[in-house]
């Protein structure tokens, strides 16, 4: 019975959380701290290199991934293999392959994101990540808050119930 009315409780608590949440702001953009090796995803994008070309899972998985020195070298053996930082990434490759790039955009641990539904939604990498095509640097120029989160779903008229992005635990 204490757990019955446990769940009520919880449950009503959960039901009177406000629709319009707002959250604290965000300082945007936000600088990071400086990657392993310098990449301009300007210059990338000049390639005509694709945001899945080096961010495999961006389509397919939650997680977008980040690229292991591998693939950054399966060009770059033969373009510019004596640049300085593609000589990181050799060094990296030896290592191990890990590159530790410093993370720009990441939600919470306990917020559930799948890159997969997002890109079957047909919502564009830039709608999250801004203009990454146009920056030599990146900083976290779109915000990742809740109330953005939020914001996006109403106008795309997608669930905003709090178990959508969440694990409630009960």
């Amino acid at each position: 019975m204490k757990i019955a009315s446990g769940l009520l409780t919880a449950t009503l608590l959960v039901a009177q959380v406000p629709r319009t949440y707002q959250g604290k702001q965000e300082k945007l953009p936000r600088e990071v701290a400086a990657q392993p090796v310098a990449f301009s995803h300007k210059q990338h994008a000049v390639a005509k290199l694709a945001c899945a070309d080096c961010h495999p899972g961006a389509g397919s998985k939650e997680r977008a991934g980040l690229p292991a020195a591998s693939r950054c070298l399966a060009c770059h053996r033969t373009i510019a293999p004596d640049h300085p930082e593609v000589r990181k990434l050799s060094e990296f490759e030896k290592k191990g392959g890990r590159i530790p790039w410093v993370r720009v955009y990441q939600v919470p641990e306990f917020v559930f994101f799948s890159h997969a539904s997002h890109t079957e939604a047909a919502i564009g990498c830039e709608t999250c990540h801004g203009p990454v095509a146009e920056r030599d640097v990146l900083a976290q120029e779109v915000s990742t808050s809740m109330t953005a989160c939020m914001s996006c779903h109403a106008a795309r008229e997608v669930s905003n119930d709090c178990q959508f992005c969440h694990a409630l635990g009960f």
